[in-house]
């Protein structure tokens, strides 16, 4: 620790804050974790921690809590953490997210909190999300959960359709609140998005089972292999089953794939399937578990954002050469900037500007090779956004394993079989945007289900207030469904 940071944070001025060094997280060598699905950051010291909060300039008006779609009390925890307190850090962050140790993992703080923060227009912004998952590391290594104060019973009944960010956020809220709730899942185990699609060298199945585990101490019931749609249905949970109110929470697990000749071939997966194979049904360690996976030798990721980066970096570890196609360049990847550089590092292969026409098979109809046009981007529209455009030169380069990494379409099942639940034209369940209930009376969605494909926090934002609008309406103060 140099003289500035050893100096009481209150002593401090700005001048000194703002030339403290910023503190990386440490990570693990890319040539040892490629062949391992350990944790790549390694977290901060208690001391890196503490220069690194003290960055903070504690704006009079801080940008970066209206930033965070949750609106974290970000320059109070980071106050917690200079004082060196970071159980009362995570306290802090508890306080509206109930995620925290994920959020600092997953969510893009560098377009959010991090993207407004002050000290980044001449400097590295203070690391935000780093500064996060260390306050919840912390509480969750020291045994420092603490069962908020829950309200009086109300006698109302809530169901929860998916246990994903969403409706994990809205069940915590909605128990608090006194409510007896019940969560349903369609799979076997609880985390949603969570478990089948992020993998575990970023987000490690501990970190979401202690969550889990918290929400069971208050109360809370999962049923699982709970196909709402199917097995019971809207009607069912509020007039059979007795529920008095049902937030969808079903998330966007539908993938966009590419509808070019080949798509349908042998050893072509969307991501979906690829990273739930891996990840829910531990294709990875086959045969001790039954479900496989194909990833051959050459793997060939098409697409460039935060899943496809996914993907790559999970091919490598299961001795794969991934490349990535991409029919924009570098510049425009709409990756989180550190996962970006998470790959890069892992020595990944990089075609950008190529946008993928035909999968090319053999005579047993498994993929073998993958034809390109190679674009160019146009002028800058209105926006600044390039569009690729086609050049008219292709290329074919040998693959045997094809992942579309091309984003996910809502959940259709529940607005299928309930023609009260109305969408729009992409499947989104519409809304009302101030109580998020839906079309139908007292049942309400939020996450990916009303938005697309989004991020873990944008997710529990809106849980927040569908959770809102829920209690609204159980305590009778709110009874209006989404009008035509």
């Amino acid at each position: 620790m140099n003289d500035q940071t050893a100096k009481e944070p209150h002593v401090l001025n700005k001048r000194e804050r703002s030339m403290i060094a910023h503190q990386e997280m440490p990570l693990r060598p890319p040539q040892t974790r490629i062949h391992s699905f350990d944790e790549v950051p390694i977290g901060y010291s208690d001391e890196q921690a503490r220069t690194e909060s003290l960055r903070c300039l504690h704006c009079t008006t801080p940008a970066c809590i209206g930033a965070c779609p949750v609106g974290i009390d970000i320059p109070g925890f980071l106050r917690l953490i200079e004082q060196g307190n970071p159980g009362a850090a995570a306290k802090k962050i508890r306080e509206t997210n109930f995620l925290p140790a994920v959020c600092g993992r997953v969510c893009p703080q560098d377009k959010q909190c991090q993207a407004v923060c002050v000290v980044g227009r001449r400097n590295i912004p203070v690391g935000i999300g780093n500064l996060e998952r260390y306050a919840a590391d912390y509480e969750r290594t020291h045994g420092l959960f603490e069962i908020p104060d829950i309200k009086e019973p109300t006698g109302k009944r809530v169901a929860i359709i998916g246990s994903g960010p969403a409706g994990l956020s809205a069940a915590f809220a909605l128990a608090i609140e006194g409510h007896e709730v019940t969560v349903f899942e369609a799979s076997h185990r609880a985390g949603g998005v969570l478990v089948y699609g992020i993998p575990r060298f970023r987000l490690p199945i501990k970190v979401i089972d202690e969550d889990i585990r918290f929400l069971s101490k208050l109360g809370i019931r999962f049923v699982y292999n709970m196909v709402i749609g199917k097995i019971l249905t809207l009607e069912d949970l509020l007039y059979r089953e007795g529920f008095d109110a049902v937030l969808i929470g079903t998330g966007a697990g539908l993938p966009r794939l590419l509808n070019v000749p080949g798509s349908n071939a042998n050893g072509v997966y969307s991501a979906n399937e690829y990273l739930t194979r891996i990840y829910l049904m531990e294709a990875n360690r086959f045969p001790n578990y039954s479900t496989p996976v194909f990833s051959g030798k050459k793997v060939a990721v098409v697409g460039a954002g935060n899943t496809a980066m996914d993907v790559l970096r999970t091919a490598k570890r299961l001795g794969a050469e991934p490349t990535c196609y991409y029919r924009r360049s570098h510049q425009e990847a709409p990756a989180r900037s550190e996962e970006l550089k998470h790959a890069e590092q892992e020595e990944m292969n990089w075609r950008w500007l190529s946008n993928p026409v035909e999968f090319i098979v053999d005579e047993d109809n498994f993929v073998k090779q993958i034809k390109c046009e190679r674009m160019v981007l146009s002028e800058p529209d209105e926006t600044g956004r390039q569009k690729p455009v086609p050049t008219g030169e292709f290329f074919v380069e040998e693959c045997d394993t094809v992942v579309m990494a091309l984003g996910c379409s809502v959940n259709p099942i529940i607005p299928s079989t309930d023609a009260e639940i109305r969408t729009n034209k992409w499947g989104v369940i519409l809304v009302d945007p101030t109580t998020c209930q839906t079309s139908k009376t007292g049942v309400f969605a939020a996450g990916d289900a009303i938005t697309g494909g989004s991020t873990v926090i944008q997710a529990m934002g809106q849980a927040k207030k569908a959770a809102a609008g829920i209690h609204e309406y159980l305590m009778g103060k709110s009874n209006s469904a989404l009008k035509a």
